[in-house]
């Protein structure tokens, strides 16, 4: 087989190239009929004719910055020459909805899940000990620690762990609004969340999240696997810690009895990241991602699309995909709140990349939203939901997050995800407990760097060996895996316990 180019072109329109390395000045491009003017390192761009200052730079043929001076052929394209600008985008609401070609029943993927009483399937099954309020989190770490040590989780061979799910928040906060709904939404959402057999949920008694608030709030009843309690009330730490324990002792040999059974790939809802992005990210893993997702949603399953501040100056490949007007219109009030909600904080949209996604290649926000937004593949944008809320429609939806990956993912377990898929291009190391996270690389060199930690290579599309629909189906097939049991590098590694951060909105008081 022919070696690969050195660069790789997107579209036959842009005006830059991305190199497959690094490049010494002086390199002659002859696909491209250019000779490097100066060193371009791996990941990043390459302008190929001239460029105007003030005329728009094209990746993927979508805008993604401007040219802030004259950019000369071969140049190296990046953040001393190119920035952020504004321009119309046409949101085209529906305009590329079309039918999803759905595989017959019959042809439809399986895993093997944990069928709960109420229908939901869990791909783990664990109990929680899940705080209401900062001020709960040392027992309850405490709590889920003594099952660690003691050896009585050996009696228990189907209890995947008992795990402290804790947080800095709960009081000082106003007890109405956006922040403390966001709280009260992301408490329940993961006590209801099908990877835990059963929940304790501990507070300390005087605080603004009142546990019988978020009870009244939501018609939630207690019940065997479902308990709640605050540190007052049982006399402080040492007894608090003492009922728990026992009231877990009473859950361990109802949660041992659940057995995986199998069940259809529809029952899978996988949340969507990406962190320590490059610029290898849009055109490799992510679309790869996007690839396995388009093959979960015509199995029938779902996948969720998160940060919004990350899609910014991509809405509009989302809005011409919504399955109507009023999804289109809800992610578009999403990114009008967004804009209102940094100039309220003396911020701005592109405050990202960031510095580790600047030293990859990415340039702008543009550019890293055109690339996260490949995630989400091709079928229709059929919901948007708001930060941890129930996620109820089948196919590929949107959550409002932060771009603040364990705020993300936060919101997107609780909104029901079972599984986390998490590309990364500068290697990012996390897990998201009760959810098991996949790490899909973006490139063969941090792969093989961080090969402990990195489930799934896709530079395997930078090198010329695969092509993005084959990296689609080994994702789809490990979604299947790890919904089944398989252990990801991240659980194995025993990520997951510190990555619960609810989003806080409002002032702290």
């Amino acid at each position: 087989m022919p070696s690969p180019s050195l660069f790789i072109r997107l579209n036959r329109d842009d005006n830059v190239v991305l190199a497959r390395a690094d490049i010494t000045p002086g390199t002659p491009i002859p696909e491209e009929g250019v000779t490097t003017a100066g060193h371009i390192p791996a990941g990043h761009k390459m302008a190929t004719r001239p460029i105007a200052q003030g005329e728009p730079i094209r990746r993927y043929n979508q805008i993604i910055g401007f040219a802030t001076e004259a950019i000369g052929t071969g140049e190296h394209v990046h953040v001393q020459n190119c920035a952020m600008g504004d321009f119309e985008r046409d949101y085209a609401f529906c305009a590329d909805a079309k039918p999803t070609d759905m595989l017959p029943e019959a042809e439809r993927a399986t895993f093997q899940g944990y069928r709960r009483a109420n229908g939901k399937v869990g791909t783990r099954n664990y109990i929680g000990i899940l705080s209401s309020v900062n001020c709960s989190a040392t027992t309850s770490r405490m709590i889920a620690a003594h099952f660690e040590r003691s050896g009585v989780l050996e009696q228990f061979p189907n209890v995947d762990g008992v795990v402290a799910i804790t947080h800095s928040t709960g009081c000082g906060m106003a007890d109405s609004g956006e922040g403390y709904d966001n709280l009260q939404r992301t408490l329940w959402g993961y006590a209801r969340n099908p990877n835990f057999a059963g929940v304790l949920m501990i507070g300390l008694g005087c605080e603004v999240n009142q546990i019988d608030f978020l009870l009244d709030a939501y018609q939630i009843e207690r019940g065997p696997l479902f308990q709640t309690m605050n540190i007052q009330n049982l006399g402080g730490t040492r007894k608090t810690v003492d009922h728990c324990i026992a009231r877990v002792m009473e859950m361990l040999p109802e949660a041992d009895k659940a057995r995986r059974e199998t069940v259809p790939a529809s029952e899978l809802m996988v949340a969507l990241q990406c962190g320590g992005s490059d610029g290898y990210s849009g055109i490799s893993a992510n679309p790869a991602l996007g690839a396995a997702v388009d093959l979960l949603v015509r199995h029938g399953g779902s996948a969720v699309l998160s940060e919004t501040p990350e899609i910014y100056g991509a809405e509009h490949l989302l809005t011409r995909r919504a399955v109507n007007r009023q999804v289109g219109e809800k992610l578009i009030a999403r990114i009008k709140w967004w804009e209102g909600y940094t100039a309220r904080n003396g911020g701005e949209m592109n405050n990202n990349p960031s510095p580790g996604n600047k030293r990859g290649g990415l340039t702008t926000i543009l550019e890293k939203s055109l690339g996260a937004a490949a995630k989400g593949g091709t079928t229709n944008l059929v919901e948007v939901y708001k930060y941890a809320e129930q996620m109820t429609a089948k196919g590929f939806v949107f959550m409002d997050t932060p771009g603040y990956d364990p705020a993300s993912a936060t919101g997107q377990v609780a909104g029901g995800a079972q599984i986390v898929c998490f590309t990364t291009g500068r290697g990012s190391v996390s897990g998201f407990k009760p959810a098991p996270c996949i790490k899909v690389a973006t490139n063969s060199t941090m792969y093989r760097h961080m090969e402990e930690d990195m489930d799934i290579n896709c530079g395997t599309i930078i090198d010329g060996d695969e092509s993005i629909e084959q990296a689609g189906r080994r994702i789809f097939e490990m979604f299947l895996a790890v919904a089944s049991g398989a252990q990801t590098k991240s659980e194995a590694q025993g990520f997951g316990d510190n990555e619960f951060v609810p989003w806080q909105i409002g002032a702290v008081m």
